[in-house]
């Protein structure tokens, strides 16, 4: 798949059912912040339907969130989430990277200097590193992140990309992550790879030890530390 190209991120555009959709959604002042982290969640290959009222993918994504605020709450960061118009990513439709730029240009515009990380888990985990190469995003943490073998990675040059992946995960692939990794790396991007002990592709399990990481990981992307 190609990077989507930003002339295509716009409301209204694509197949009918972008337009009045806000993907974006912001806890806190952009006019207070230093930084942003934005949060996207995991969904599915297919679905043209919404995401359902009790989207477990979304509740997981909370306590990230609140453990990044724990940790760098001097430094006035603001929460953001990427709401989905659909459950799937849907092939070349890209939906949930399509939703992904349409949520940082709206920040963009919102608060137009400040820099950005993603955090995104499993489809999240993809469409944060196909849209990593926005101007305001800083870095991304992606937690056992949808890799396929032919998702490019030029966008992601001078951008700091953490990639955490149980490699007993049996929903997505630890191994094509890694491969990831590498050809982001030759492309000029500073890659850090961390094989969790555990907590599958859920990260139920040891769940503490990956909201904590998370949270040291985008501390170090904001103060920009090696």
């Amino acid at each position: 798949m190609r990077p989507i190209p930003y002339g295509l991120t716009g409301p209204g555009s694509g197949d009918g059912r972008r337009g009045a959709h806000r993907p974006l959604e912001m806890a806190g002042a952009p006019d207070t912040a230093r930084a942003a982290v934005v949060l996207l969640h995991g969904g599915r290959a297919d679905g043209l339907a919404p995401p359902p009222r009790l989207n477990l993918p979304a509740l997981r994504m909370r306590p990230f969130g609140a453990a990044v605020i724990r940790t760098r709450r001097e430094r006035n960061l603001l929460l953001a989430t990427v709401r989905y118009r659909c459950r799937g990513w849907n092939g070349s439709q890209a939906d949930a990277a399509r939703d992904a730029h349409e949520a940082l240009d709206e920040l963009a515009v919102r608060a137009p200097d400040l820099p950005v990380v993603l955090v995104g888990h499993s489809m999240g985990g993809r469409a944060a590193l196909l849209t990593g190469g926005h101007h305001a995003v800083r870095g991304i943490v992606a937690l056992a992140p949808w890799c396929p073998p032919d998702e490019p990675v030029a966008q992601l040059r001078n951008r700091t990309v953490a990639l955490l992946h149980d490699p007993h995960d049996r929903i997505t692939s630890a191994d094509d992550t890694w491969a990831l990794g590498a050809r982001a790396r030759q492309s000029g991007a500073r890659v850090h790879e961390f094989a969790m002990p555990r907590g599958g592709h859920t990260m139920i399990h040891g769940a503490r030890h990956w909201h904590r990481l998370t949270a040291s990981l985008v501390a170090a992307i904001v103060d920009g530390a090696p």
